[in-house]
């Protein structure tokens, strides 16, 4: 981190309401449903949880965002029924379209006056010049991003949260990252970024 990082003081949350398990989510070693804690996400059943948990990284973001400024910030579940209804979660059967981002940046601008904007194009430049204004960037990358000194198969498919920004890289909020690892104010330079990076996201700011 240099001197010029631009570092918004973002909380943090997980798409998982125990951010020290994760590692053992992600590999299967335990099951989401057994999670201590999944109460907390406002789920009627360990099961329910267990299927969302892992979709979940744009409500976390979105949760964390809402942390920032100052609202209060609905349980992770619920929050996902109330974006299923504005159309940015598609469910069928097991499947799950979305995070979809027109849809969801509608709903954020309507349920709370938050600055919402859907990015189809979001260039790396961009992201830093939104954290510099004071807005955050939801980003889509490829989920090996908590492990990036790997190359990805490809990019895209999971949302992270730009909290920070400098001339050499990114500070990300990783839904999914590794505790003590990759979880929080996580470094990312723009070079690796560009390999995890789907080019697009959703900005968010305070006001409209």
């Amino acid at each position: 981190m240099t001197a010029s990082m631009i570092k918004r003081s973002v909380p943090y949350y997980s798409q998982w309401e125990s951010p020290g398990l994760v590692p053992e989510f992600i590999t299967g070693a335990r099951p989401a449903s057994t999670d201590p804690l999944w109460q907390k996400s406002g789920a009627s059943s360990p099961q329910e949880y267990a299927f969302w948990a892992p979709r979940m990284c744009g409500v976390a973001c979105t949760r964390m965002a809402l942390d920032y400024w100052g609202l209060p910030v609905p349980p992770s579940v619920p929050l996902v029924g109330e974006l299923q209804d504005a159309g940015a979660y598609v469910r069928d059967g097991d499947q799950v379209k979305g995070l979809i981002y027109q849809p969801f940046a509608e709903f954020v601008q309507a349920r709370w006056g938050l600055y919402a904007c859907a990015k189809r194009e979001l260039p790396a430049g961009e992201i830093r010049t939104e954290i510099t204004r004071g807005r955050l960037a939801m980003v889509s990358v490829h989920k090996t991003v908590r492990t990036p000194d790997h190359a990805p198969p490809s990019r895209g498919g999971h949302l992270v949260l730009v909290v920070g920004a400098d001339d050499d890289g990114v500070l990300l909020h990783n839904p999914s990252g590794l505790p003590g690892r990759s979880q929080e104010f996580a470094p990312l330079s723009w070079t690796a970024l560009d390999r995890f990076y789907a080019g697009r996201g959703v900005v968010l700011g305070d006001s409209t």
